[in-house]
């Protein structure tokens, strides 16, 4: 794999632990200068510095030394590309080391992928905590807090309170019916909220109290015990909660609000295109598959699209996973350089002499220490698994799982916590479309699943599991360029290319972001409300004649058109016909136009029109026997039938002069003339 310009390369044997992998890299990785040595941190660090002071970028296939590496390039004002894999727990430190030299090289080849940083949100916090609470727990509290920050104490349904000799922050009572926010901007609606009596005595009597109150918090501290505040509650920032009862909770809790205050970075973890989203039209809601997944509560519809509260967003990415149109799209990283980063490993790999790849995404907060304990306290990995690391694996869309398998990986697998911080809806919902996807192209059963497991025995015992499928591939080789949704399109294609089993149409779940349409063409009259409801193009018309068309690749499954459609005659088909994805619109129906019999102007069908007719002709008495003639309106177009109904005055009911409205001299006048009949 050529790595794209002049690039050095350090690849440390670590003190001899492990197999020097020079010659395995230079073979994988092409236009790179190989640099093999034993102590690159110590002993032969002013080989690395002197790289670094030619200013050429640098690939250091070392993970652990990072720091020093770094500072070394400071002093040296290095201004190139500097970037470490991580060879020695991934692939060195194993007890199939010796097998594992197309594996380091494409570690070392997937390293230089260049990784945009992403866009950043700060939350600005100044201090101000609400402590709730129900006793002397909650007031402790904020005895702790208050040389620090401002503290607000709020005690719900109040046991017996001491009253303290002097307050020093507030304490009032309320019950929290809802909340929403983040941290810096939390507001709360507080119902029974009263402030204490000064003369409270032997315990804190409260006054008169008020539903409806609004409290504004930066850091919320929740020592109620009661029901969580918010849904996901552990993800929402600035949102600390303990049990009462868990001293050593409490204290832990407190330590942590107290290093809430100033600004703070997030990560904009979803990129949002509203133009894309296939939400709703028309008030006719769509797409719900961001609504359904999001545990924090961040995605909420905002008219046609939905909005995504960038504060809130915990990061799981479900969102992105599911979303059929790209609208939300993961940024850390997106999903053109996922795919380029695995098009790289498994392409490099392949190079190096690799075969039957496994590739193994997971996370850092779990996945790379499971990983190192593997490494260090047992056999290590396989030497054909390929470990990805991504941000969170509920990221992963059909398309993360589907190009590996396209691009030569006989099997791919997740590695997440046998209790996940996220939900995994949205993964098993990706893997069963990516698995029938697999055994009905004859990749094999199960070629993507998820492992869950917190201890490494049990990692290296389900990956020892993995029984590739079809082995003998034709791998694809194709570059990963575009948007989510195009990505998704040529993964589909090339995957249905390099199949080892192919077949035309595979049916699909409800839930697949891709399918086809059935459309009664009988019952339909062309209205074309379908067309103007699609939100992707999948259904388009004609400027020359009175068409629908229909593009397969295109369409999402978001029913939009099914629920506009008047006449009820289109039914979602979900599927992948991999013909169709191949190949130019399709037409579902097609009619001559109508032309006015004034102007000439095309302006309806010609079926439409002749059906009005003859329902109408010598069967109406608006348009029998003499009235015949009037079917003529029925044959023009709006503006030509106004011009007729105007200019000749007609009238369609031949009535009779409408007589003019009584006023009030009328009656006067009727009241005071005698009238001559009446008898006297």
């Amino acid at each position: 794999m050529t790595l794209g310009r002049s690039r050095t390369v350090f690849v440390c044997s670590c003190e001899r632990s492990m197999p020097s992998y020079g010659e395995s890299v230079a073979r994988g990785c092409k236009n790179v200068s190989i640099q093999s040595g034993d102590q690159f941190c110590g002993a032969e660090l002013d080989r690395v510095r002197s790289a670094l002071s030619a200013g050429e970028a640098v690939t250091i296939a070392c993970t652990q030394q990072a720091p020093l590496f770094r500072e070394v390039a400071e002093d040296a004002a290095f201004a190139g590309d500097l970037v470490f894999a991580n060879i020695r727990e991934t692939a060195g430190w194993s007890r199939e080391a010796s097998s594992a030299g197309a594996k380091a090289a494409a570690l070392v080849a997937m390293a230089a992928v260049p990784v945009a940083p992403p866009a950043l949100v700060t939350l600005a916090s100044k201090g101000v905590v609400l402590v709730y609470g129900r006793d002397e727990v909650a007031i402790e509290a904020g005895r702790q807090l208050d040389d620090e920050l401002d503290v607000t104490v709020l005690l719900t349904r109040p046991e017996d309170v001491a009253p303290s000799r002097v307050w020093n922050f507030p304490v009032v009572q309320g019950t929290i019916r809802n909340a929403r926010g983040h941290l810096g901007a939390f507001e709360l609606t507080v119902d029974d909220f009263a402030v204490p009596a000064p003369s409270s005595r032997d315990r804190l009597r409260f006054g008169l109290s008020r539903d409806g109150a609004v409290s504004k918090a930066d850091i919320i501290l929740d020592l109620s015990g009661g029901v969580p505040l918010f849904p996901a509650h552990d993800l929402r920032e600035g949102y600390l909660r303990a049990d009462p009862a868990d001293r050593a909770g409490v204290a832990i809790a407190i330590a942590k609000a107290t290093g809430l205050v100033g600004e703070f970075e997030k990560p904009r973890y979803v990129d949002f295109h509203a133009d894309l989203c296939a939400h709703s039209r028309s008030r006719i809601t769509g797409c719900t598959r961001c609504l359904d997944l999001c545990p924090t509560g961040a995605i909420t519809p905002a008219g046609n699209h939905v909005a995504i509260d960038a504060e809130i967003c915990a990061g799981c990415g479900n969102c992105a996973a599911v979303c059929p149109t790209g609208a939300a799209a993961y940024a850390i990283p997106d999903a053109e350089t996922l795919l380029q980063r695995l098009r790289t490993v498994l392409v490099t790999y392949r190079e190096a002499g690799g075969s039957e790849p496994i590739v193994l995404f997971h996370d850092a907060a779990h996945g790379e220490p499971l990983i190192d304990a593997l490494a260090r306290f047992g056999p290590g990995l396989p030497a054909n698994v390929l470990p990805v690391a991504v941000n969170e694996i509920t990221q992963l869309g059909v398309e993360a799982w589907t190009a590996p398998v396209a691009w030569g990986a006989v099997a791919v697998r997740a590695l997440c916590s046998a209790k996940p911080k996220h939900e995994l809806t949205g993964v098993d919902r990706n893997v069963s479309i990516a698995n029938l996807l697999g055994q009905s192209l004859g990749y094999g059963a199960d070629v993507c699943g998820v492992i869950e497991a917190d201890d490494p025995d049990i990692l290296r015992s389900a990956l020892d599991g993995v029984k590739p499928g079809a082995t003998t591939r034709k791998p694809a080789s194709f570059l990963p360029l575009g948007t989510k949704r195009s990505l998704l399109r040529s993964t589909m294609v090339e995957l249905h290319r390099a199949a080892p089993a192919p077949v035309d149409c595979v049916a699909m779940p409800a839930a697949a972001p891709f399918g086809g349409i059935e459309v009664d063409v009988e019952g339909c009259t062309l209205c074309l409300s379908c067309v103007s409801a699609c939100p992707t193009g999948a259904l388009s018309d004609s400027e020359d004649r009175p068409a629908l068309y229909f593009s397969e690749s295109a369409c999402v499954q978001c029913g939009l058109c099914a629920a506009t459609c008047p006449e009820q005659v289109i039914t979602l088909v979900p599927q992948v016909d991999f013909q169709a994805w191949n190949a130019p619109r399709r037409a579902v129906k097609e009619e001559e136009p109508y032309n006015c019999i004034a102007c000439g102007k095309a302006f309806g069908t010609r079926s439409t029109i002749e059906r009005i007719v003859a329902k109408l002709e010598g069967k109406h008495w608006m348009f029998a026997g003499e009235n015949a003639k009037r079917l003529d309106l029925v044959r023009m177009c709006d503006n030509c039938r106004v011009d007729a109904v105007m200019n000749e005055g007609f009238d369609p009911y031949q009535a009779s002069p409408r007589p003019a409205p009584r006023t009030t001299e009328d009656y006067l006048q009727a009241r005071d003339t005698p009238d001559k009949n009446k008898t006297v």
